[in-house]
């Protein structure tokens, strides 16, 4: 009898490993069939990874500080050219001045970039 309940034993642990080895093998068969359907409906709508965004924002960032930093720059140097000639600069359109015609669309001031607020 000690025989036959330890063969059985051995029967039923073999059985129980079995069916761990199948739930392992279905849960990753699941996982990867559910991260292929994850991965496709991201890719149908469109979106963005993280890393691109940051890379992106990153960029968008630096590029803003620049801008700021040439239109001060752009203003200093009208400011010192104002000084120097004696009289500020009005923005005309020379073919209009040398006809002796007022310009048909007067010309803007630059504008200066304003920092985005996050």
């Amino acid at each position: 009898m000690t025989q036959t309940s330890n063969r059985l034993f051995d029967e039923l642990a073999r059985l129980m490993t079995d069916a761990a080895n199948v739930a392992q093998g279905v849960r990753r068969e699941a996982s990867t069939a559910f991260r292929s359907q994850a991965d496709r409906l991201i890719t149908d709508l469109d979106l963005v990874r993280r890393e691109d965004f940051d890379a992106v924002k990153d960029l968008a960032s630096r590029a803003r500080a620049e801008n700021e930093r040439l239109a001060e720059r752009v203003a200093a140097l009208e400011a010192e050219l104002a000084v120097l000639t004696g009289k500020a600069q009005k923005p005309v359109d020379d073919d209009a001045a040398a006809m002796g015609e007022s310009p048909a669309k007067p010309k803007r001031a630059p504008r200066t970039a304003k920092p985005a607020t996050e």
